[in-house]
């Protein structure tokens, strides 16, 4: 990307980070017209570094780049401030048409995410609430539930009549899959989607 970028004469790059607090740190020293985000960093993930930075520098835009196609990180993501959402094994041109566009105040997705938030907008509603988290076994879900009650390992093992390892797992793939860092971030993004 940054090698593309750098043959663009109407772009310059200004900074490269890998982890979620580089992004905030270099995006306070440089102020970019346009960020690159991607969603899954170590330190702190994607959405909430796109929050911080929407939140304290509105004047710079945030591109969404990455594999995550899935409605919950698509809507996430754009409830946070993100401007475009681009995946990355989208082409080069389209890359850069997006780039620009964000640049420019515009909002732009790939062609599979537009037609995905397209679909999910023009299909009626049934009165039935769909579940929270559909990325989400039904197991993971009950020990999210149960993480966002303030019980802990050993608890969710004995409740639920698994072993501590399991549990452990299920823990892990819960953290992966909600692109969380840690259990306090879990317990807000379970609250948000109702499960405490």
């Amino acid at each position: 990307m940054r090698a593309l970028l750098e043959t663009m004469p109407d772009m310059e790059v200004v900074g490269v980070a890998g982890t979620g607090d580089e992004v905030l740190a270099l995006a306070e020293r440089c102020q970019p017209d346009v960020v690159l985000m991607d969603l899954q960093m170590p330190d702190m993930g994607g959405i909430e570094a796109t929050r911080r930075i929407v939140d304290s520098y509105p004047s710079t835009a945030v591109l969404v780049v990455t594999m995550f196609d899935d409605d919950y990180s698509v809507f996430t993501a754009m409830r946070a401030g993100a401007r475009g959402y681009v995946l990355k094994d989208a082409d080069e041109e389209e890359v850069l048409r997006s780039i620009r566009a964000v640049g420019h105040g515009e909002a732009i997705f790939s062609p599979a995410i537009a037609r995905r938030m397209v679909d999910f907008f023009a299909v009626p509603r049934s009165g039935t609430p769909p579940h929270a988290f559909p990325q989400l076994s039904q197991r993971e879900r009950e020990v999210l539930g149960l993480i966002a009650q303030g019980v802990n390992n050993a608890a969710i093992a004995d409740r639920l009549c698994l072993s501590p390892k399991t549990v452990r797992n299920h823990i892990s793939n819960i953290f992966s899959k909600l692109q969380v860092a840690d259990r306090a971030e879990a317990i807000v993004r379970a609250r948000e989607g109702g499960l405490s």
